[in-house]
């Protein structure tokens, strides 16, 4: 089987951009943008500290804003992911003068600001506590994405050890925190599946993982969050090209997958990346043909050819 080739790359990738902009369209996708409205943006130094006490957190808030606005509740036991925010005070001080019509600082006859009493505000940042959305229970948040894909995969023990092959990182399987599927750690040296999961959800969640393991390594947890989602599309675009090569359909998940990391950016991310999805999902592709190869060559060997029957063996004299 050759290498997959340019042409095929562009088709299903251009397959995966027009999904994504008729869910952009669609009310589902408005309605889940409202719902992440609420959410409070955090500075890059936070956004760190998230991704490094929880690197599958995905929406974070505090105690009470789950609770009045979500109407979720942190579950038992959970441990809060810690943050500084920002706290004001008043405090009294001498201030320069305002013009009360213009609001500019008047000067006296020596060229210097004059001042009067009033308060100062200032600004201190104190230890809060946020918590990811997989550490909550309660009313559901609007998703454009299915949770779980389902079904099984032919040739799927053939396309798993070619996988674990070519990933950079032995994978393995077990717990994982929050709501993830799966993560790629190169401090942990490892990519981590969540067991029991469907065929096509497990070889999904390795594609991808594979992907984060081969184009991020090793500083992905460092990333600026502008980055973090660069690479979510990347992973995840290289995901459905690979999969949807061999008949696995993902669209449900990574339509939504990818417009959720990119929104408010259109589809800047995905197009500035084209080249490095096609070259990541045709290696990939090229290290699982041929398991696939074999399988039918093998089915094909087993079926009797033409002009080469075997004539039944007579039966032995008792």
């Amino acid at each position: 089987m050759p290498p997959v080739s340019d042409e095929r790359l562009a088709e299903l990738t251009d397959r995966l951009e027009n999904g994504i902009k008729e869910l952009y369209a669609s009310g589902r996708y408005a309605e889940y943008l409202a719902a992440m409205s609420k959410f409070h943006r955090y500075s890059y130094k936070n956004a760190l500290l998230i991704v490094l006490q929880c690197p599958t957190a995905t929406c974070v808030a505090g105690y009470n804003v789950w609770k009045k606005e979500f109407e979720r509740q942190v579950k038992r036991g959970e441990h809060g992911i810690l943050i500084f925010a920002p706290s004001q005070r008043k405090r009294a001080a001498m201030v320069e003068k305002k013009d009360p019509s213009t609001g500019q600082t008047l000067y006296g006859p020596d060229g210097k600001p004059l001042m009067e009493p009033g308060f100062a505000v200032a600004t201190h940042f104190v230890p809060v506590y946020v918590f990811d959305v997989g550490q909550t229970e309660g009313k559901e948040l609007p998703n454009i994405a299915v949770s779980e894909l389902s079904g099984e995969v032919e040739n799927f023990e053939d396309i798993s050890a070619h996988l674990s092959a070519l990933s950079p990182l032995p994978i393995m399987f077990g717990p994982v925190p929050g709501t993830a599927k799966g993560y790629a750690s190169h401090m942990e040296g490892r990519i981590v599946i969540k067991p029991g999961m469907s065929q096509v959800q497990t070889l999904k969640t390795m594609i991808h993982e594979i992907a984060h393991g081969i184009l991020h390594a090793p500083d992905f947890l460092a990333d600026q969050p502008k980055q973090r989602r660069e690479k979510e599309v990347e992973a995840e675009s290289v995901t459905y090209v690979v999969c949807q090569h061999f008949g696995i359909d993902t669209s449900d998940y990574s339509f939504g997958y990818v417009a959720g990391w990119s929104r408010g950016r259109e589809l800047d991310e995905l197009k500035a990346s084209l080249d490095v999805i096609h070259s990541t999902a045709g290696n990939i592709i090229d290290a699982i043909q041929p398991p696939l190869q074999r399988s039918q060559e093998q089915e094909l060997s087993q079926v009797p050819q033409k002009g080469r029957q075997r004539k039944p063996k007579k039966a032995k004299r008792k």
